[in-house]
């Protein structure tokens, strides 16, 4: 159950904060937020991470639904299980179909957070992917075995 209120809290703080960017900023605007840490920038991306893969969107919206549906099919299986998973695996599916859905009704995705002085411009979609990978890395490493007894 985890893994899908995850998702849902993932996906609606996405979507809420992409609409309140398109309607309150124009494109290429920025505007503070606890700056020098973090300002928004409104950028409107067609391709992947770092503006790679220009108009290639519609692609990344197959790729969303088949990791969507392979994680998914895992986990009916039992086999991403327990607390850290189902977070992880909620954060990634969120945000991919965070993006995916602003590929599917505009075309491309709408990109505004600027971390300090990086050149990258991100969402909170692609926050959440980057928590779900580096929690599902986590979880792998530090998973424990149940002991064998070797009677």
């Amino acid at each position: 159950m985890l893994f899908y209120i995850i998702s849902l809290i993932v996906i609606a703080i996405d979507q809420l904060s992409k609409l309140w960017v398109r309607s309150s900023m124009v494109v290429g605007g920025s505007r503070p937020f606890l700056d020098p840490y973090v300002h928004f920038e409104y950028y409107q991306n067609t391709g992947a991470a770092f503006s790679s893969f220009q108009g290639y969107g519609k692609l990344f919206v197959v790729f969303a639904v088949f990791v969507t549906a392979v994680i998914i099919y895992y986990r009916t299986k039992g086999v991403l299980k327990g607390t850290w998973m189902e977070l992880a695996t909620g954060f990634l599916v969120g945000g991919a179909i965070g993006n995916a859905i602003d590929r599917v009704l505009f075309g491309k995705v709408t990109d505004f957070i600027v971390l300090g002085r990086m050149t990258g411009i991100m969402n909170i979609a692609d926050i959440a992917i980057n928590i779900g990978i580096v929690a599902i890395i986590l979880s792998v490493i530090f998973r424990r075995e149940p002991k064998q007894s070797y009677s």
